[in-house]
């Protein structure tokens, strides 16, 4: 390998590791951890909405979810083991419930996930994971017995 040719090698690797090192710098801290708004699920999320719905006007309840409260509590007691995260150090999980009321208002609406965070209290990036991971749930316990497949083919 010629001397100029070895030059213009380690200049480049150089140019490469200068770049990569002001993106690591540019990148931003988060500022929050999580919003002020986004941590009291409580006050700011629709579980309170939903459970005064389930009480005193149940045609609205299952107007928003499209299921019946009797239907609900089904649904949770087969799933909710299968959906139920421990709470860590640095936050309380997201119980089933608050899980499969998100899934649910995600299948009944069709909002994206950036609209549904507003309504549920829930991060977007944590929908991403809780409505998939909610709906394979559903279909786990589901498909023996409402879900079946014909073998057409």
């Amino acid at each position: 390998m010629s001397s100029i040719r070895r030059k213009k090698t380690v200049l480049g690797y150089a140019g490469v590791y200068y770049l990569y090192m002001n993106m690591l710098k540019a990148r931003s801290p988060r500022s929050v951890w999580m919003k002020n708004w986004m941590s009291d699920k409580t006050k700011f999320g629709h579980l309170p909405l939903l459970q005064e719905l389930r009480t005193n006007n149940p045609e609205d309840f299952i107007n928003y979810l499209r299921i019946d409260g009797t239907t609900f509590d089904h649904l949770l007691s087969l799933i909710g083991p299968l959906i139920q995260k421990e709470d860590t150090v640095m936050r309380e999980c997201i119980p089933p419930e608050q899980r499969l009321l998100a899934t649910l208002t995600y299948l009944a609406s069709g909002m994206s996930y950036q609209r549904l965070k507003f309504s549920t209290a829930i991060s977007a990036p944590s929908l991403c994971e809780i409505i998939p991971e909610t709906c394979a749930a559903l279909y786990q316990v589901l498909k023996k017995d409402y879900l079946t497949v014909s073998n057409i083919l």
